[in-house]
């Protein structure tokens, strides 16, 4: 007798996992005290959002008017100011005339580490393009040559130069603070002995700190009659601030690699530089990606501490525009919440890269 085909029924579909529902089923509802939670938070923004609405944008002065603003104070925000002194925020001292300069050159510097972020880019001739991205940087900030009057450096600032001491200070510090900790693991006491003591030094004392000292107390070891632009010495303390709890971090990276893929490259015959190189930290750095753009975001925030050796970065360049004038020094709320945007703007999108660093990387862990 025949076997008489009988088909299978129809299972139901699986469950959605991706899409708000089921987020929000997740993260926002997952027990009773986590949809407590969610509904008083809700609440609270219902309540608070509207009266913030009327206050931000529908009762808001958006004209550089003083008196407008006087008469709105209280009941809608003063964008004025923004509008008012936003050139001062964002380029400092920088001669009036000149600005459209350090406009171009950060648009520069931008476009350089948008480019570095895109994977069609990390080509051999990456280093090149920085080369004369810097090149072109410095001599539109500096001046001097045909066409471009002389700037001084202590005339920079806004955030063409908050852009630039994050960028250099970060670049220069990746490369040291590799070194420092493949330093802090030798078996080489004098090597990891000066490591050990460059780290600890640094990391137990506030940034703050290592600014005075590089700008008011270096000079003074310096021989008689050579001296360093405040900019200069500025770059270097954040340099060398940054790079030690980079060392840190990375040093956690290299403490997570297996012992046998170490005793495995000693079996190949491969050098200590190219065990490194090839085997430890590809996989080191992929660990620590989170913790490492952890202290990129609080390098660039931290650049605003500059100010105490009269670099007017972005807040800096924010507190000279209001305090010398009195007529918008009571709107201080908005222009601050100006620059919160500025730094939020920049924070934010390099945390997000850093999420997508971390899904190429896990890529090649799937299975």
């Amino acid at each position: 007798m025949a076997d008489t085909y009988v088909p299978i029924a129809p299972r139901p579909s699986p469950v959605r996992t991706t899409g708000f529902v089921p987020w929000a089923r997740r993260n926002l509802f997952a027990d009773w005290r986590s949809t407590l939670t969610t509904l008083f938070v809700g609440a609270l923004i219902v309540y608070l959002l509207p009266g913030l609405i009327h206050w931000a944008f529908l009762r808001a002065v958006y004209v550089n008017d003083a008196d407008a603003c006087q008469a709105a104070r209280g009941i809608g925000a003063c964008w004025g100011v923004v509008t008012e002194k936003y050139r001062i925020i964002l380029f400092g001292r920088y001669p009036y005339d000149e600005q459209w300069r350090p406009l171009i050159a950060t648009a520069v510097m931008l476009g350089g580490l948008l480019l570095s972020c895109m994977r069609a880019f990390w080509k051999p001739w990456l280093p090149l393009l920085w080369l004369g991205v810097l090149v072109l940087f410095f001599t539109l900030m500096r001046g001097g040559v045909p066409g471009l009057s002389p700037v001084r450096t202590d005339l920079w600032g806004g955030l063409p130069l908050t852009v630039m001491l994050a960028t250099l200070s970060l670049f220069m510090a990746f490369p040291l603070s590799i070194v420092v900790a493949l330093g802090r693991r030798s078996q080489l006491p004098a090597i990891r002995s000066a490591c050990i003591v460059y780290i600890e030094l640094i990391r137990g004392v506030p940034l703050i700190s290592v600014l005075f000292m590089a700008s008011f107390m270096f000079p003074l070891f310096m021989p008689q009659g050579v001296t360093l632009d405040v900019l200069v010495r500025v770059i270097v303390g954040i340099t060398l601030f940054a790079a030690a709890y980079m060392a840190e971090i990375i040093r956690g990276g290299l403490q997570a690699i297996p012992k046998g893929q170490l005793e495995a490259a000693d079996t190949l015959g491969l050098s200590y530089w190219q065990t490194q190189r090839k085997i430890v930290l590809p996989q080191a750095l992929a660990m620590v990606v989170p913790s490492m753009m952890n202290n990129f975001i609080s390098v660039f925030k931290d650049t605003s501490l500059v100010t105490i050796v009269s670099l007017y970065e972005l807040t800096g360049a924010l507190a000279l525009a209001l305090n010398s004038d009195v007529n918008w020094r009571p709107f201080k709320i908005e222009a601050y919440l100006f620059i919160t945007l500025v730094y939020f703007t920049f924070c934010f999108s390099m945390s997000r890269y850093s999420l997508w660093v971390e899904k190429q990387l896990s890529a090649s862990k799937a299975r």
